[in-house]
This record gives structure tokens, C-alpha cells and sequence, in this order.
């Protein structure tokens, strides 16, 4: 079995029906609006990683093969990915409070028949939904809090995003395994998918409520451009989620080599359809800023050691050391713990150093990663344990001061009326990030695992290319603009 860790309706109302102001909203409202779009980010983010704690126990008791149980977690990341720039470019068109809430209900619902599925099939059907919910949710946050937030509030408002998104997965484990040794009501696994709905029925009825609404006037949805994108982008991820397990078999070659031909004929169509003056899915005029092309990058090589790191150390400290998911969870929580301290100092460094952060961040991280691979071969699987905690105060640390000036950087330079589709990509590179990270990260481990290593030189030789990633990324952040943070 493999483990992988590879992140609201409204009814129509009369003033969906016009262009909607350019007045930037209230300073309460905008503030009121923080913790509904948080707790959608958090609910997206948590469900991408707490599933991997129960998947032996839904294996069980569903009676699900090995296949279907990777689907479960394959299915969410894959519908994800695929769909975030059409989802960004949606909110655009429709409203993104409105497609934020489509999304949140969406998600809702399919949590609600994960925890409920009395057969793996529905299941991994439901997930498929929830992927693509959390695409409608993802971007359409972000451009939410790039057109209601300005100047040093929106780096404050990024910093509580990037906050969520940190404490969501590096507690998942904690939670999922909290949820499954409490066994409410005899539901056992389940819980960790019930767990979602009364945090996405409070905020959807909060949401009309506390959200001011916005979208880009005239905008329509590219068609063409969609089919391109999400074929494109379906032939990437789907090897990439799929190739290990299966020993990579002919189709996944054959999809990753039609994926760059898909996405250059998307980029050209694009083109073609802007010098037209068309509307198109992704304007070709974002990757002028330097901030966001330069940012895209940057945020790609961060995202490809992210996931990676969580899946490798989860496998080191359950089927390595044999901790228990509430064991393993408590080691995680070090890692929150610095990730926290960093976040809330976020803003204020963000500001005064801009992508300086970036790169001090990475370097954090890169050392993190070196001091617990020194700590891993002085202990291997049995030895002390707290020997870890050094190491992962300074990962935490270093993921809390990258991803705010990261995000920063490129919305501080967005356009509003394309807050969509810039975030629909960024959104969407996080993700392909997480999912090229964990396919080559799993390559490193499993093959050394494969090859008799155990799980500690597994560990041990997966830090050193992550760590090696996280030098790349204090390069590229030379890239970005000086004062990208600050705009």
C-alpha cells in the first residue's frame, strides 16, 4: 500500500448581475471575512494529509484493495490540481464569493459521504469531488484576500493563510490520530472526513454574511483554453500519482510526454486568443511581472520538497520507528510549534527584508533538514528520539518564514480584475510542486528501501536531496523583485 502526502452556495442576487464596485471594502468587513476563508483553507489543506493516518483502518474494514485504497488518496490530489486555474478563472466570471461558497458546499457534502461510504468505490468517487471542491475553494481565496486586502494588511492576511495551511498539515497527523483513537460513536475512520462539516456549515452560512463579493467585469470562460489546461495538466499529475505504484508502465510515459505538448499548445492558444482581444483562461500579459513569473518558479521548487518531507518522515516515524498515528502526531507538533513562532513574525520581516526572507527562510529549512539527517544516522530506528527535535524546530521555522513573502511577492503585484487567474496558477504550481516532490522524493526513498536500506538511510538519503532543493530555492529567490512584499 502506498502512502502518499503529496491544498459555499449563495443564491443569485441582483448585484451578481452588474460589475460590482472598484471601492475597496470596509476595514471590518474585510477583517470579518479572515476566519470564513480560513477555515476553508483549512479544511482543503487538513483533508490532503489526515487521510493517510486512517488508511489502514478503511482499508480494513471496507475490504478495499491496495489500488483503491491509493485512489483515495490519489483521487483528491489529482481532481485538484487539474482543475485550480479553471476554477480561479470561474470565480472570475461568476463571483469568486460565489464560487468560494459553490466550493465549500461541494466540499461539504462529498466529506459527508467519505464518512459515510459503505464501499471503497463510493469512496474514491467522493474524494474525486472533494478534489475538485477544494479547486474552487483554493484560488478563489486567494483572490479574495488579493482584492479586499492592500499593502501591509495584505501581507498580515497572507501571513494568517500561510499560518493555516502550516498548522493544517503538520497537524493533521496529530488530529487524524486523536479522531481515530477516540472512536466517537464507535465511527473510528470515518471521523476524519466528519470532522469537516460543522466547520464548512458554520462558514457557509457566515460567508454571504462576512465575504464582499467581487469578479472581473465582462469576463467569459475559454473553453478551448480549459480543455487544454486540465488535458495538460491530467497528463502530468496522473503518471506522477500513479507511476511508482504501477512500475511505470508504458502509459505514464506516454502521458508525460504528451503533457508539455498539451500545455504548449495551451500557452500558444492563449496567445493567439489575448492578440485577438478574446478573454483568455490565463492572460499571457501576468508572466511580464517579474514577481509572479519569477515567483511561479521560486513557489515550484518550495512546493517539490514540501509534501515530500511530510510523507518521508511519517513512513521513518511509523513504519521506522513504529510509533502509533497519535505517537507520531506528537512529534509533528515540534514542527507546528516552530512553524507558528516564524509565521507570526512574518509580516513585520516581510516587510522590512522582502525576498531576503525568502532565501534566510530556505537556508533554515536546508539546515533543518541537514540537522536531522546528522540526528537520523546518529539514531537509526531505535535510538533516543528527542535527538529530532533541533532538526525540526529549524524545518518549521524555515516553512514559517517562506511562505508569506513568497505568497506576497506574487499577489502584491496582481491586477484585481485577473486576481483569478494569477491565483488559480500559483495555486496550481503549489500543487504540481507537491506532486512532482513526492514522486521523486519516493523514488530516492522507496528504491533505497528497495535496495535493503532501512527505513533511517531511506530517511537519511531523502534529507539530503531536500535539502539540496531548498539551496536551489535561496538561489532563485534572487529572482524576485527587492520590494516585491511591499507593493
Amino acid at each position: 500500500m502506498r502512502n502518499v502526502t503529496s491544498l459555499r452556495i449563495h443564491p443569485p442576487t441582483a448585484e451578481l448581475a452588474q460589475p460590482l464596485a472598484s471601492a475597496p471594502p470596509r476595514p471590518t468587513t474585510a477583517w470579518a471575512a479572515l476566519p470564513v476563508l480560513m477555515a476553508g483553507t483549512f479544511v482543503i489543506v487538513l483533508d490532503f494529509f489526515i487521510v493517510n493516518v486512517a488508511l489502514p483502518a478503511i482499508q480494513s474494514d471496507l475490504g478495499a484493495s491496495t489500488s483503491l485504497i491509493e485512489w483515495v488518496v490519489a483521487g483528491y490530489g489529482l481532481t485538484f490540481a487539474v482543475l485550480l486555474i479553471t476554477a480561479g478563472r470561474l470565480g472570475d466570471r461568476i463571483g469568486r464569493r460565489r464560487a468560494f461558497s459553490l466550493g465549500l458546499g461541494l466540499f461539504t457534502l462529498a466529506s459527508a459521504i467519505c464518512g459515510l461510504a459503505p464501499t471503497a468505490e463510493l469512496l474514491v468517487v467522493a474524494r474525486l469531488v472533494q478534489g475538485a471542491a477544494a479547486a474552487l475553494i483554493s484560488p478563489n481565496v486567494l483572490a479574495i484576500v488579493g482584492t479586499i486586502y492592500h499593502g501591509p494588511e495584505r501581507v498580515r492576511a497572507i501571513t494568517v493563510y500561510g499560518m493555516v495551511m502550516g498548522v493544517a498539515a503538520a497537524g493533521a497527523q496529530l488530529l487524524g490520530g486523536l479522531l481515530i483513537q477516540a472512536d466517537v460513536a464507535g465511527l473510528g475512520w470515518r471521523t476524519v472526513f466528519l470532522i469537516n462539516l460543522p466547520v464548512g456549515l458554520v462558514a457557509l452560512v457566515l460567508a454571504p454574511r462576512r465575504i464582499p463579493e467581487s469578479r472581473s467585469p465582462g469576463s467569459r470562460l475559454d473553453l478551448l483554453g480549459t480543455l487544454l489546461v486540465s488535458a495538460g495538466l491530467a497528463a502530468l499529475m496522473l503518471p506522477l500519482v500513479e507511476g511508482r505504484a504501477q512500475g511505470w508502465p508504458i502509459w505514464t510515459w506516454l502521458c508525460l510526454g504528451a503533457a508539455p505538448v498539451l500545455l504548449g499548445l495551451f500557452a500558444l492558444q492563449q496567445r493567439r486568443l489575448h492578440r485577438a482581444g478574446g478573454d483568455p483562461l490565463l492572460d499571457p500579459t501576468l508572466f511580464r511581472e517579474r514577481a509572479f513569473s519569477a515567483g511561479l518558479l521560486t513557489q515550484l521548487t518550495f512546493w517539490g520538497g514540501q509534501a515530500s518531507f511530510f510523507l518521508v518522515l511519517a513512513l521513518y516515524l511509523q513504519h521506522g520507528r513504529g510509533l502509533d498515528p497519535l505517537q507520531a502526531g506528537l512529534i509533528f507538533t515540534i514542527l507546528a510549534g516552530a512553524y507558528l513562532v516564524t509565521s507570526l513574525q512574518a509580516p513585520r520581516l516581510t516587510l522590512q527584508y522582502g525576498r531576503r526572507l525568502v532565501a534566510l527562510g530556505a537556508l533554515t529549512l536546508a539546515l533543518g533538514h541537514l540537522l536531522l539527517l546528522w540526528s537520523v544516522l546518529e539514531i537509526g530506528t531505535r535510538g533516543w528520539i528527542g535527538l529530532l527535535a533541533p532538526g525540526l524546530v529549524l524545518v518549521g521555522a524555515g516553512m514559517g518564514l517562506c511562505i508569506t513573502p513568497l505568497v506576497s511577492t506574487i499577489l502584491g503585484v496582481l491586477d484585481p480584475r485577473r486576481a483569478g487567474a494569477a491565483s488559480g496558477a500559483l495555486s496550481t504550481v503549489q500543487q504540481v510542486g507537491n506532486a512532482l516532490g513526492v514522486a521523486l522524493t519516493g523514488l530516492l526513498f522507496f528504491g533505497a528501501i528497495g535496495s535493503g536500506a532501512d527505513y533511517s538511510a531511506a530517511f537519511a538519503l531523502s534529507l539530503a536531496q531536500l535539502a539540496l532543493l531548498l539551496v536551489g530555492v535561496a538561489g532563485l529567490s534572487r529572482l524576485l523583485p527587492p520590494g516585491g512584499a511591499r507593493r
